[in-house]
Parts: C-alpha cells; structure tokens; sequence
C-alpha cells in the first residue's frame, strides 16, 4: 500500500537521539530518508548500549538501530571542500534538511539556512539545538539533566527533604524529537500554501519547559495564583497505586468513590457499612485508607498479577500490571495490533523492535529496511542520485571525502 510520506524527500544530519527522532517518525511513514554520517566514525550513537552479549560495536548498537530503521545512509566529510560541494549537490534534491548540531556549525561550514535556501528554495530546514537558533543560551551545551533543571521541573521532583533530582531516562529527548517531526510537516503544508520554504528552530530547553511531563500545568498555576510546586509527596493514601501480588505487581488506584466496588472485590461486602467505609467523609481519611490496606495486602499476595487484574476489570476498577520487558513483548494486545516488528540486519540477525506508534489504516507504518551500516548506500546514492562514477568515488574515498 502506499505511504502518506513516500514522496518527500529528507537529507538528515542527525545523531544521538533527538535529531534520530524526528527523521524517524517521518521516516516510518514512507519518507526517503538519506542519513549523512561521518567517515569511519558515523553518528555517536553506533557507540551507546545496548549492545548483544553487553560486547560494544559499532554495528550492533540496539539504540543506533531502532532510531535509524528505514533510512538509507552514506558517509560524506563536511569539514573537505569537496564534501561541502557534494551535500550542495544534494540538497537540490531534498526536500527537508533535519540537522541537530550547535547553531553555529552549519553556518561556519558554509552550510547555513540562508546558503541552502538559495540553493533550494522551497527547502525546509528544521535544526534541534540545545536552547535554539537565537539567544544568549545558544552556544551552551547540555544534557537531559541540564533541561530538566532549567526548565523548572527538577525543583518539584524528588523529597522534600533531599537535593531536587531528576527523573529517569532522556524522555525530553524523544519529545524534542516528534516535536521537530511535527513542525516539520507544518512548515511543509506552509510551503504549499507560501510558495518557499522555511527554517524550523527546535530548542530542547523550550520542548521541556513546556513539557506536557507536568510543565505547563506548572506555569499556569505559578502564573494565575503564585503557587510554587515543591517537593514531596503525599503517602497517607491507603491503596496508593502498586501493589505487592503474588508474583509481581499490580498498579490499581482504588479511590474514595469506587472503594465499595474493592471491597466487593476483595469479598468483604460487609464492611460496607463499617464508620471507616460508610461515607465519602470517612473514606477520605488516613485512617480508612490504611484500614483498607490492611485489607487489600492479604489478599492480593493470594493471588498472581493476571488473576488480580482480571478481578479488577471485573469489578470496573482501573488496573494495570507493572510489566516486566520479558511481560511485555507477549502481551496479547500488542500483538494483536501488530506493534512489534521482526527486523534482520548484518552483524546482529533478526531482531524484534517496537514497531507503529499508531495506526493509518490508509497509509500505513511499514519496516522497509534495516538500519544502515556505516557508509552502506554511497554508490547507490552517489552514483544513482548525482551521476557520479566508481572511478569518482574511490578518489573521493581515497581523499577522505566519504
């Protein structure tokens, strides 16, 4: 079936993840994605965990290939004068330029929006920086920690009697990323309306600050009434959300208003009328909460996550294993909707990777190919794309130009 994006067209100079991101959402989609590394060294990303049997390669990097699936990949050096005027070449092709270096690299290569736009008008160019194109924070470097600081939310996270700490992961990362994915097409259904293209200036700092992880909910509330979220959390609520069952753990919220519903759950229908039960008063307090605890722990340590879970479905209460990763790529729903994807490469065989994100029935998410090896499409892009001969491209190689 056809793709929504089998005719766009993305010269991609991304690497770790944010950039990676962003050309594999558009990517997955159909786009025909051309990934620009470096020679003999490739986007850093090669070198990050994890890795099969924990042995590090270049090739093999579970992260390096899950980003970067369905794209096609050559090696060109920007820092010669010939690689310079071979992604020019390129760029009259394209369609979109994704970039995530500091602002001031492509421009001090000669490769700056400007530049480029002359060479192809209706180019977009979207470029994930740090703190953005413009500002005093431009040329700063950072790390997720670094974001989640800045951005207002470290302050809320953590004890209240301890340091602000950071939250797991590099979630902001994969935010910036589809935020860059998203901005893209906008400036492209722009294009059609305008005529020309645009620059797309994604800071990282800006996607976390206004993160839907709790910071905007936070600025509005410091805006409209002065309240600063601090540390701490509230641990006086019975049934507070995961649960100790017999062989993992089950996450279920048993509120105020459905608690009868637990109890007849839990097969104590008779305390219904119980002072601490009895009323929506009485099961606010601290004390029907941790009576309901009581309550609850016996019985969920007689039974597995499954048949706890199924009791809850049951009884129209919101539940929820606590997955392992093993749990997790057996669950019979995402199979059903097919999200996982069968993927076979050189160096690591076949693997299975999360797949579509969503569903376009029309236009569906399709795995084409396998992540690129360093370097694997230069002929077919080169010579296919820009006419160049293999007698052309051994000098170019020889030169350290790809």
């Amino acid at each position: 079936m056809d793709q929504a994006l089998q005719d766009l067209r993305i010269l991609d100079l991304t690497h770790y993840v944010a950039g990676p991101v962003c050309t594999k959402a558009l990517a997955d989609f159909g786009a025909d994605i051309i990934k620009v590394e470096r020679p003999g060294i490739g986007d850093p990303a090669r070198h990050l965990p994890p890795f099969p049997n924990d042995s590090p390669h270049p090739e093999k990097s579970g992260l390096f290939l899950y980003l970067n699936n369905n794209k096609r990949g050559v090696t060109l050096n920007l820092k010669t004068g010939a690689g310079v005027c071979i992604f020019k070449e390129l760029v009259g092709w394209a369609d979109v330029v994704v970039e995530n270096f500091r602002p001031s690299v492509l421009p001090g290569l000669g490769l700056g929006y400007e530049t480029l736009s002359a060479i192809n008008p209706g180019l977009v160019m979207t470029s994930i920086s740090n703190f953005g194109q413009t500002g005093p924070y431009r040329d700063f470097e950072a790390t997720e920690a670094v974001y989640y600081a800045l951005s207002g939310l470290m302050f809320s996270t953590g004890r209240a009697d301890r340091e602000p700490i950071k939250m797991g992961a590099s979630v902001i990362q994969y935010q910036a990323g589809i935020q860059g994915a998203l901005h893209t097409m906008i400036a492209l259904r722009g294009r059609e309306t305008r005529g020309s293209g645009q620059h797309v200036d994604i800071s990282i700092h800006q996607v976390q600050t206004g993160s839907i992880d709790r910071g905007t909910a936070m600025l509005l509330a410091y805006q409209y009434t002065g309240d600063v979220v601090h540390r701490g959390f509230q641990l006086d609520r019975g049934g507070a959300s995961v649960h100790l069952c017999q062989d993992g753990y089950l996450n279920m919220y048993p509120e105020d208003a459905i608690l009868h519903k637990c109890l007849d759950m839990i097969g104590r229908s008779d305390l219904k009328s119980h002072p601490l039960f009895s009323s929506p008063e009485a099961r606010s307090t601290p004390e029907s909460s941790l009576a309901f605890d009581d309550l609850l722990a016996p019985w969920l340590l007689e039974h597995t996550v499954i048949e706890a879970w199924a009791s809850a479905q049951e009884a129209r209460i919101m539940s929820g294993p606590v997955y392992t990763s093993a749990q997790l790529v057996t669950d019979p729903n995402f199979s059903a909707r097919g999200f996982w994807s069968r993927v076979e490469r050189p160096y690591t065989g076949r693997s299975t990777i999360p797949g579509r994100p969503f569903n376009l029935y029309s236009s569906p998410w399709s795995l084409r190919r396998p992540a690129p090896t360093l370097g694997e499409h230069n002929r077919e892009v080169y010579s296919g794309l820009l006419g160049y001969s293999r007698g052309d491209l051994v000098k170019l190689k020889e030169l350290a130009v790809i």
